[in-house]
């Protein structure tokens, strides 16, 4: 059997004594909403996309309309030293090639090469992954390409390396290109 809704008589008399003890948050009641003002706000046209200007095959582009890319990760190295190492100036001072292993034998490589690294004072090393092969897609969900190449990144920001890691970055082309990522050391802390 279901209560009745409501307060009783003397649970009224008490929430009333509550109501006149309690001193409101906010004295003064909210100014109603002027309704054709917020409407007309939102109301106003969305302004038209810049139109292209026309052009032929084989003009120059003007200057105004090239956006350089930016890199992906911040920059937390020197960056006198890193335009050196993008520019592939820097020479890794020892490598590991991933090519070829699956991701369960990768990363435990990949995880022992950078502590060893670090623990024997390098600086600079280079991870080649490859850029990855499209092989037969023929199954149901589809593979991408480069997994690797993809995973590596993921793997460098996480612990126990990323402490280790001051910058990553996709190695110069002469160092393998979009295949490697240059891996930038932080010092080893005497102790």
């Amino acid at each position: 059997m279901r209560r009745p809704r409501g307060l009783r008589p003397e649970d009224e008399d008490i929430w009333r004594k509550v109501v006149q003890s309690i001193t409101p948050l906010h004295p003064h009641p909210p100014r109603p909403l002027n309704l054709p003002e917020t409407l007309a706000q939102a109301e106003k046209p969305t302004p038209r996309p810049a139109r292209i200007e026309r052009f032929r095959i084989g003009e120059k582009a003007s200057r105004d309309h090239v956006s350089l890319p930016t890199p992906v990760a911040p920059i937390r190295m020197d960056s006198k030293h890193f335009k050196r190492m993008s520019r592939g100036k820097l020479r890794p001072e020892s490598r590991i090639d991933l090519h070829g292993m699956t991701l369960p034998e990768a990363h435990p490589a990949l995880t022992g090469f950078i502590l060893g690294a670090h623990a024997a004072g390098l600086r600079l090393v280079l991870v080649i992954t490859g850029k990855g092969k499209s092989g037969d897609d023929t199954g149901p969900v589809p593979r991408r390409v480069g997994v690797l190449k993809h995973q590596v990144p993921h793997w460098l920001s996480m612990p126990p390396l990323a402490p280790l890691i001051l910058q990553a970055a996709e190695a110069h082309l002469k160092h393998g290109g979009g295949g490697a990522f240059y891996v930038y050391l932080r010092r080893g802390r005497a102790g």
